[in-house]
C-alpha cells in the first residue's frame, strides 16, 4: 500500500490495519521460531542436506517481508499521528 493511499483511508481503517499487523508479527515470529526448529531437529536427526535448509527459505521471506511490514506500519503511524488519532 502506497502512502498516498493512507490519506484516503479512515481513522478506523488505519486503526485496524495497525491491529492487523501486530497480530500479524506475532504469528511470524511463531512460524520463523517453528522453522528454525525444524532445521536444528532436520540437522541433527539427519545431517545436513537440502531439506535440512529448506525451512530457511520459508525464513528469509518472511523475515523480508516482515521489513516492508515494518515500513508500512511506520507510514501508518506517522498518518495516524498527523490526525492527532491514538
Amino acid at each position: 500500500m502506497k502512502p498516498e493511499n493512507l490519506a484516503e483511508l479512515s481513522d478506523q481503517d488505519l486503526l485496524q490495519k495497525i491491529k492487523k499487523m501486530k497480530n500479524n508479527k506475532i504469528i511470524d515470529a511463531v512460524i520463523i521460531g517453528f522453522t528454525i526448529g525444524i532445521v536444528v531437529y532436520s540437522a541433527v536427526k539427519n545431517g545436513f542436506g537440502f531439506f535440512t535448509f529448506f525451512p530457511l527459505i520459508l525464513t528469509y521471506i518472511i523475515v523480508r517481508n516482515s521489513k516492508n511490514n515494518k515500513i508500512l506500519e511506520t507510514e501508518i503511524q506517522k498518518e495516524l499521528n498527523s490526525r492527532n488519532v491514538k
